[in-house]
C-alpha cells in the first residue's frame, strides 16, 4: 500500500493526534472505560472500549504515550471486565455468559439501566480490542503477563452457541427478565466480526453452518447504487467496524470468489457511491458535494421541522443514516466518522473529503479533539459531543491507512486465523 502524500501525512497525523486526546481524556481516570458520548459523559459504551484499547497501542507507537501508561491503562479496564460480576440478575451485573451489556456504568462497570440490552455485537467490538492487547503487549514483564492472561479470559468465556436463540443464526442480543431479542444478525452489515469471533472460538465455538446461514440473504442487497455495484448497506458503519481489526484485502469467502472481490473492494465501492449520491444529491440538501459526503449513524439536529428555502425538511436526533441498495435515510447530515472509516479503502475520495470538513467549517467542527461527531449545513447545526464509536474508526482506519498496525497486530491471532478458516476464507487467485 503506497502511503498518502507528505502534506495529507501532516493532516492525518494531527487529525489522529486530536482523536486520540478524545480517547486519553474521555476515559474514566480509574476504570479505563470509554464513554459513549464526550464532554456530557453519561455511560460507557463497551464497544468504544474496543476502540480505546486499540488506540493505546496506536497511542504508543506514535509517541503520544509512554509503554507504561499504556499498559497501565489496559491492565485497569481488562481487570475491571474480567473480575465484575457476571450472571442473569437484571443489576449489579456487567454481563453474562462472557457476553456484556451494551451500556455500562463507567466507574464500575455494571449495567447502566434497566432497558440495555446483552449485546453480541458490541461484545465484538469489545473483543477486536481485546485481541488486539493480548497481541500488542507481548513483553515478559508481569504486568504485560498479566494482559494477556486476562484477555485470553475474556474470549475464551463468551458462550457464543448460548446467543443461538435460532440457529444456526447468532442473535443480535438478551435481556434480563426477557430472554433473546427477535432479531438475529444475518446478511451484510457491521456484525461480520460477530461470526468470525463466533467460528473461532477455542472455548464456545459455532458450527460450520453460522457462515453459510450468515451469508444467506446477501442477494437481497446485490445491487447498482449510484454507478457502483456492490453488497449494500446503507450505513457506512456497516462496511468499517469489523474491519477495524480484519484486514479482508485479498481474502475472499464462498460469496467473494463467486462475485470476483473481497470485502475491502466491496467497501471500496460503497465509499464511492455514496460520494455519488452526494453528487447528484437528490435531497436537494446544502453542503452535499464530491469533497463533502458521508452518511452514517450519528446525532443529529434532533426531531423537527424546518423551513429552508420555501420547503419543508424535517430531521432527527441519533439516527441510521445512509445510502446504498435499497435503503436511504438521509435529512442533510454528514458525519466525518462516515469518511474517515473508509480511509483505507478509498483515501483518495476520503481525505478530500476529511480535509474540506476541516477547511471549511474550521474549529466550529474540528476541535483539539477532533471532529465533533456531526454537521447539518441545511438547517445550521453543528453538533457539540463526540461519539466515541465514531471517534474509534477515524482514529484506528487512519492507522490503517498509513502503517496497517492494526490489522499487522491482530492479523495472526489464532482465533481470528480460525474463524476466517472456518467462515471459508481463502487468499484470492
Amino acid at each position: 500500500m503506497s502511503g498518502p502524500a507528505p502534506d495529507d501525512e501532516r493532516f492525518l497525523d494531527d487529525l489522529q493526534r486530536r482523536t486520540f486526546a478524545w480517547f486519553a481524556d474521555a476515559a474514566h481516570p480509574d476504570t479505563g472505560l470509554v464513554p459513549d458520548r464526550w464532554p456530557r459523559p453519561d455511560s460507557c459504551s463497551v464497544a468504544a472500549v474496543g476502540f480505546g484499547l486499540t488506540a493505546w497501542g496506536v497511542g504508543q507507537s506514535r509517541g503520544w504515550l509512554t509503554r507504561h501508561d499504556a499498559v497501565r491503562r489496559t491492565l485497569a479496564t481488562l481487570r475491571l471486565l474480567h473480575d465484575a460480576p457476571q450472571g442473569e440478575a437484571a443489576t449489579g451485573t456487567s454481563g453474562h455468559r462472557g457476553f456484556f451489556h451494551h451500556f455500562l456504568d463507567p466507574a464500575t462497570g455494571l449495567r447502566w439501566s434497566d432497558d440495555v440490552e446483552l449485546s453480541s455485537v458490541d461484545t465484538a467490538l469489545l473483543l477486536g480490542g481485546v485481541l488486539f492487547a493480548e497481541r500488542w503487549f507481548d513483553g515478559d514483564d508481569a504486568a504485560e503477563r498479566e494482559i494477556r492472561t486476562l484477555a485470553d479470559a475474556l474470549h475464551r468465556r463468551v458462550e457464543w452457541p448460548w446467543m443461538q436463540a435460532r440457529p444456526p443464526l447468532i442473535s443480535m442480543g438478551w435481556l434480563p427478565g426477557k430472554g433473546f431479542l427477535d432479531a438475529d444478525w444475518c446478511g451484510y452489515n457491521e456484525a461480520m466480526l460477530v461470526v468470525l469471533l463466533a467460528l473461532g472460538s477455542p472455548t464456545h465455538p459455532v458450527g460450520d453452518d453460522a457462515w453459510p446461514a450468515w451469508a444467506a440473504s446477501y442477494g437481497r442487497t446485490w445491487e447498482e447504487f449510484h454507478g457502483r455495484t456492490h453488497l449494500g448497506f446503507g450505513p457506512l458503519f456497516g462496511h468499517q467496524y469489523s474491519h477495524v481489526w480484519v484486514d479482508f484485502r485479498g481474502v475472499r469467502d464462498d460469496w467473494g470468489r463467486a462475485h470476483g472481490l473481497d470485502y475491502a473492494e466491496n467497501s471500496r465501492r460503497a465509499a464511492h457511491a455514496q460520494q455519488a449520491y452526494a453528487v447528484a444529491n437528490p435531497g436537494g440538501f446544502r453542503g452535499y458535494d464530491q469533497d463533502v459526503w458521508g452518511l452514517t449513524a450519528c446525532d443529529g439536529p434532533g426531531e423537527g421541522t424546518h423551513l429552508v428555502d420555501g420547503r419543508e425538511v424535517r430531521t432527527h436526533g441519533y439516527l441510521a443514516r445512509g445510502a446504498g441498495p435499497g435503503w436511504v435515510e438521509d435529512d442533510g447530515t454528514i458525519a466525518p466518522t462516515a469518511a474517515g472509516g473508509c480511509l483505507p479503502f478509498a483515501p483518495e475520495i476520503a481525505l478530500p473529503a476529511l480535509r474540506a470538513m476541516a477547511d471549511r467549517y474550521g474549529d466550529a467542527l474540528l476541535t483539539e479533539h477532533g471532529f465533533l461527531d456531526a454537521i447539518n449545513p441545511t438547517v445550521g447545526w453543528v453538533d457539540d459531543q463526540h461519539l466515541g464509536i465514531d471517534q474509534g474508526p477515524i482514529l484506528l482506519m487512519a492507522e490503517n491507512l498509513r502503517t496497517g498496525l492494526v490489522w499487522d497486530v491482530v492479523r495472526g491471532h489464532p482465533v481470528l486465523r480460525r474463524g476466517l478458516a472456518r467462515a471459508g476464507f481463502r487468499p484470492a487467485r
